[in-house]
């Protein structure tokens, strides 16, 4: 199946506008969110204001804090700048999806068992919780809805970018339907199930464009952190001046500003949202809408996945897996009467018994018209056809067949169908009259790349459980051909919930992947719910995160843009601390090099002056965070490896870069300084 690829703008065509929402941010209210940014803004305006009197005085110097003043003001725009980048293109996702809304006539149904020629016209925005739609092919739906009559295709290409159609039909985990998307044959009749602009649609847009994401407890912590560096740097910075006096010197207060914002770590403090919205948005891109960023830092954490069997590791409905013959029948008669009694059946199962009996050389030649369709049951647990020639064609479950044929099956065939239910597969039998033909034998289909996507999760050091309501034997083989790495069988909603309590009381962080509403309760419960978008309407809203593709192995994006955004977090955060220790060494000799020169030594550098000292620093301070925003958009990429190796490789890379980095930066810059006559 191809991906209609929704398009996204390049950083290039977001710049224009995030330049603009930069500007906009500056309101106070908006700054504060972030400690350090805010304090560096206050310190901008305190030697703005500084810088001007100085100029109107013709105070000497005052060049040189006018520029101060405007790359602080830079440094404060560049943090607004980022976050406005990553925000930018959850809105440009938010956009594409706005376009799929529109307002239509729909026809509503005094009940769900009223004719289709009893319908009223009625505006889509009209629509209640509760009322009774009729959709045909070529009509969008109106609303999120529940399938409860009819069988159809549903083009969801608008909302998951998945091109072939998907069957939504009333009843099981399938029944789900959201506005927007289009019937592409058949019909349908829905129940609304949201009210006007409280749509899936509606909240999807809401969260990818970032209007109700809340800090998460990580950030809120690393705020905290960034707040008590500020602090510390604050104390540090007011103790100089006294330290200057008493060694018969002075610092200017508009040099100590410089250096109280070059200290505190204003790297990671003006990275720090869009790092989080970014990884929100890269989840958006691989279609999983998240409701909330504490999710996607959790995915980065998981320990053990359980896996809603039906649905979410397997397709929906089992499928024909192969035909057996009795002794003495060939395999193209038992494919010829498994197709003529499958011809008129349009469940899954039939269709896929039709798609294996063409494949059988001589299946279809000679094949007789039908004269009756004869429909399942659940009281003759059969299904099959009368043809024009008096034919009688059936099939269905063992019991079913042999009351209807009164005959018995042969050792081999009996052996077939034995092997078949121990293997976990459903075998059903075809007849032809009084004559047992073969059975066929239907069984759960793995979905492609589930066994492949599992193995790279228990290289992360993920746990796999498979849960299912399916007995042990059936179950057993399922995890065994899937690759999981255990499995719950029999599973009702209340083991499901023991289960995921019991692994968070060991201390384990619990993702849950499930489509039904009896996998709801474990959604809710689990640290990381994700719902596939195919499921119910409790489904997605018990879960945190929504699959839009229903794709189980999708978790390991998830997964991986967790791990990127705690690693993005991290490496980061000690690159800013590692600058300010290297900004605090490199301009301190600086400061006090005409009161001690004994400093000089120190001054490994050898920058000019203090005036070209602080504005060098000043200088790379912004753009040293400008330079970062690619990396804070794009995550510091992730390979499995230990907790260990990952911190030698973050104190390696961005410890020791964060060190040098600032010698190497801050004296070119004050070599292009002092060249320029600028201080």
């Amino acid at each position: 199946m191809s991906k209609s690829t929704l398009p996204l703008p390049s950083m290039t065509a977001l710049a224009p506008a995030a330049a603009r929402q930069a500007l906009a941010k500056l309101a106070p209210r908006t700054l504060i969110r972030s400690p350090v940014i805010f304090a560096t803004a206050v310190v901008a305006l305190m030697v703005t204001l500084m810088g001007l009197r100085d100029l109107a005085l013709s105070v000497p110097g005052a060049g040189v804090a006018v520029q101060i003043a405007a790359w602080l003001w830079a440094a404060v725009l560049i943090a607004n700048f980022a976050e406005s980048l990553a925000e930018g293109r959850g809105r440009a996702r938010a956009d594409s999806l706005r376009a799929t809304k529109s307002e239509t006539m729909v026809r509503v149904l005094p009940a769900p068992d009223s004719p289709h020629e009893a319908a009223m016209q009625v505006s889509s925005a009209s629509l209640k919780q509760g009322q009774i739609v009729l959709v045909a092919a070529g009509d969008i739906i109106p609303a999120d809805a529940e399938v409860i009559q009819g069988v159809a295709s549903v083009d969801e290409s608008a909302i998951t970018g998945e091109s072939a159609p998907v069957i939504r039909e009333s009843g099981g985990d399938f029944s789900s339907v959201t506005g927007g998307t289009r019937i592409v044959s058949d019909w349908l009749v829905l129940r609304v199930t949201a009210e006007p602009g409280r749509s899936f649609l509606d909240r999807m847009i809401a969260l990818v464009e970032g209007a109700e994401r809340g800090r998460t407890p990580n950030e809120i912590a690393l705020n905290i952190l960034l707040a008590g560096l500020t602090l510390i740097f604050l104390f540090v910075v007011v103790t100089l001046e006294p330290f200057a006096v008493y060694s018969g010197t002075s610092i200017p207060v508009v040099f100590l500003a410089a250096l109280f914002v070059t200290l505190i770590p204003t790297t990671i403090g003006g990275l720090l949202s869009a790092i989080g919205i970014a990884g929100m948005d890269r989840l958006a891109r691989a279609n999983v809408v998240a409701k909330s960023g504490r999710a996607v830092e959790a995915a980065g954490d998981v320990d053990v996945l359980l896996l809603d069997k039906t649905g979410t590791i397997t397709f929906g409905n089992r499928m024909a897996d192969a035909l057996i013959p009795a002794q003495g029948v060939s395999p193209a008669a038992l494919a010829r009467a498994a197709l003529g009694a499958s011809r008129a059946d349009e469940t899954p199962e039939g269709k896929s018994i039709v798609e294996i009996a063409r494949k059988q050389p001589g299946a279809a030649e000679g094949l007789v018209a039908v004269a009756e369709a004869i429909p399942f049951s659940a009281q003759t647990r059969l299904s099959g056809a009368d043809l024009t020639d008096g034919t009688q064609l059936r099939k269905g479950s063992v019991d079913a067949i042999l009351r209807h044929t009164g005959a018995a099956l042969d050792a081999s065939l009996a052996a077939s169908v034995d092997q078949i239910a121990r293997s976990g597969g459903t075998p059903l039998l075809v007849s032809e009259g009084p004559r047992i033909l073969g059975a066929v034998h239907l069984k759960d289909i793995i979905k492609p790349g589930v066994r492949e996507r599992f193995a790279e999760l228990r290289a992360m050091g993920i746990r796999t459980v498979m849960i299912t309501g399916d007995n042990p034997l059936t179950a057993a083989a399922i995890a065994a051909e899937a690759g999981v790495d255990d499995f719950l069988a029999e599973a009702t909603p209340e083991n499901k919930l023991e289960l995921i309590r019991a692994e968070q009381a060991k201390g384990q962080l619990v993702a849950m992947c499930g489509d039904g509403s009896n996998d709801a309760p474990a959604l809710a419960q689990a640290d990381v719910g994700v719902a596939m978008n195919s499921g119910t309407s409790a489904a997605k809203e018990a879960a945190n995160l929504i699959d839009l593709d229903s794709d189980p192995t999708k978790l390991i994006e998830v997964v991986l843009v967790g791990k990127q955004l705690l690693i993005s977090r991290g490496a980061l955060t000690t690159f800013s601390i590692a600058n300010d220790v290297a900004k605090y060494f490199a301009i301190l000799p600086a400061l006090f090099i005409a009161a001690y020169p004994g400093l000089a030594v120190l001054n490994v550098m050898g920058l000019e002056s203090a005036q070209s000292a602080i504005l060098s620093a000043v200088i790379f301070n912004a753009l040293v965070i400008l330079a970062l925003i690619p990396l804070a958009l794009r995550g510091v990429k992730y390979a499995p490896a230990s907790a260990a190796a990952l911190l030698r490789r973050n104190l390696t890379r961005y410890g020791l870069g964060g060190l040098i980095v600032p010698f190497i930066g801050i004296k070119a810059i004050d070599m292009a300084v002092t060249a320029l006559g600028l201080a």
